[in-house]
């Protein structure tokens, strides 16, 4: 495949070696930018003491130079120390020739890079169902894990699933309680929702009990200590870290009517794992971690009997990984589950934790603690950190019962798109399990596009009809914008396969094809950051680009059967750039809507 940056760097190469004598391998372009005429800029400062010219002599004579000695560059322009090179017309025809039958275009080899990556998302509790905050991690997880994928890295997908604890308890007690046998099937409840039913029974028990206890003259403090019902699911805890048949029963009943609610709300949100890690199996890891730790001095029991270690030097403070009565905090889970898993994938390269930024200090300690335990792969662990996710009345808050529910949501969306798209009159010829896939597939994208359009490190606001839109920066109009092109070449007949040498085409024709030449490179840019938002700006301006080309230049009814035939492939190219890019954000593009 033709590499613009290639040609480019050996043609400099020769230019900076006949006319300064320089031999060098410290070439670098950038792509010009839009307020500048030319498709690649060389910084021309670098070269100025070996050449003893000063940048604005440089760009002219290495412009000159260019021009002279290659059809395929077309002209230059200098702007201070910045050469601004135009490639010719068909330089840009040979790249388009040569890529206009690739389905590929833009992925590396499967596993070519010889990386092997875990990425962990999800991580949810089973005490409740997932909300809008765990829908951007899902999000943000699987488009990560689809861009290491498309950079040819292995990617190994998991998921750590937060099983056990006090808060699971609450639920299991609550539904002891006032459960009356309710299950899944005789509420017509997802398991999910009905675990978290049982959740919030127990907070407005709970703290009714607070109530009381005050007015008795008891402190707050002591009063949230003290509850009944609090100290009653303490005790249902030490009995199952104790193996009581009984209540192991109930948690593994109640976990299993979580699990198969969350299955149905993974399916909808179209993310799936690799594998699925549960904290009842990895809680008591670290345990030994800290006792080889401790015969190390990394770190060091206190008066009280607990184990920490100091992170002061680091910026950092104080951590306690063992509790004075010997049981672990998360983080000591945290370090074992973290060794366990380079142990268990002894070719893993990289682990990263995709956890919003109210974790970020967890991490950095996680981190650090490892590195001080010697593990030479800590330096290659990496928190995807995240902003919140805020709503137009701001922020979610459970107990105020502002936190949007996540399969509440997508039937939302999915009512939103019904509508949206019935009043634009879009839905003739369409059979009714037809119109349910292509609602469903509209309201997820548009959520998916919504999402993940925003640099993950900021906070966003999220407003479900703003997210629905056939012509704003949304989903539904790339959706949109690949249907009109999927009918397009429906509707023609004559789609052949020729070279389209020495052929004159439009400025806003080389556009594209420069446009779909960046593809290939904002993949590699997105997955090196972790960040979908560059994908998917990008192909929020390739679609406004087609969109003008569509209405500038005629396709189908061009006369011309070779400009034709051009504008057929180019749309076909397109339409593939599209469909790639977008599934790296695991959203479905229909074929028709």
């Amino acid at each position: 495949m033709i590499d613009a940056e290639k040609f480019l760097f050996n043609n400099v190469q020769g230019a900076l070696k006949e006319i300064y004598s320089i031999s060098t391998q410290n070439i670098v372009f950038q792509k010009t930018r839009k307020e500048f005429v030319g498709d690649f800029t060389l910084v021309t400062f670098v070269y100025t003491k070996d050449s003893n010219k000063t940048p604005e002599q440089l760009g002219t004579e290495i412009g000159d130079y260019l021009v002279k000695s290659n059809s395929f560059i077309e002209g230059y322009n200098v702007v201070k120390g910045f050469l601004n090179i135009s490639l010719s017309t068909q330089f840009w025809i040979n790249y388009f020739n040569d890529i206009k039958q690739n389905t590929t275009i833009g992925f590396k080899k499967e596993n070519s890079s010889g990386k092997m990556i875990m990425l962990e998302y999800a991580s949810p509790n089973t005490n409740k169902p997932l909300h809008l905050g765990h829908v951007r991690n899902n999000f943000l997880g699987y488009s990560v894990a689809q861009l290491l994928k498309a950079n040819g890295h292995q990617v190994i997908k998991t998921n750590l699933v937060n099983d056990r604890g006090i808060h699971i308890c609450k639920s299991m007690l609550a539904w002891q309680k006032f459960g009356n046998g309710e299950t899944p099937k005789s509420s017509g409840l997802k398991g999910d929702h009905l675990v978290g039913k049982y959740y919030v029974a127990f907070d407005k028990l709970y703290k009714q009990q607070v109530e009381i206890l005050i007015s008795e003259g008891h402190s707050k403090e002591l009063a949230e200590k003290k509850a009944p019902l609090l100290l009653e699911a303490q005790e249902m805890l030490l009995l199952w870290e104790a193996g009581n048949q009984e209540v192991l029963d109930l948690w593994k009943t109640m976990n299993s009517w979580v699990y198969e609610g969350f299955d149905i709300t993974y399916k909808n949100l179209g993310v799936d794992f690799d594998k699925i890690y549960y904290e009842s199996d990895t809680y008591l890891l670290g345990k030994e971690v800290v006792e080889q730790g401790l015969s190390k001095n990394i770190f060091y029991k206190k008066d009280n009997g607990s184990v920490a270690i100091d992170l002061v030097a680091e910026g950092l403070d104080e951590k306690i990984v063992l509790r004075s009565d010997g049981t672990s905090v998360y983080i000591t889970q945290d370090l074992g589950t973290a060794i366990e898993r380079f142990k268990s994938y002894r070719q893993l390269n990289q682990l990263i934790y995709t956890v919003g930024n109210e974790q970020d200090y967890h991490f950095k300690v996680l981190f650090k603690i490892l590195d001080r335990l010697g593990y030479q792969w800590a330096k290659e662990c990496y928190h995807l950190s995240y902003g919140m996710v805020e709503l137009p009345e701001g922020k979610m808050k459970s107990r105020e019962g502002t936190v949007v529910d996540a399969d509440e949501l997508l039937e939302e969306m999915y009512e939103t798109a019904r509508l949206t798209t019935e009043e634009l009159g879009k839905v003739e010829g369409f059979s009714e399990f037809e119109l349910d896939n292509l609602y469903r597939t509209i309201s997820l994208g548009a959520l998916k596009y919504f999402i993940l359009k925003v640099d993950p490190k900021k906070k966003m606001m999220f407003d479900p009809k703003e997210s629905i839109d056939f012509n704003g920066h949304t989903g539904p109009f790339i959706q949109y914008t690949y249907t009109r092109i999927k009918s397009i070449l429906r509707k023609s007949d004559n789609l052949t396969d020729e070279n389209f040498d020495s052929l004159s085409i439009q400025s806003i024709e080389k556009e594209i094809i420069r446009f779909i030449y960046d593809f290939e490179a904002i993949i590699a840019e997105a997955g090196k950051s972790y960040s979908p938002a560059l994908l998917a700006n990008y192909i929020y301006e390739f679609t406004k680009l087609y969109n003008r080309f569509y209405h500038e230049c005629p396709i189908l009814k061009e006369e011309n059967s070779q400009i034709r035939n051009f504008r057929l492939h180019l749309s076909k190219v397109s339409a593939q750039v599209l469909y790639n890019a977008m599934s790296i954000l695991g959203i479905t593009m229909p074929e028709r809507m």
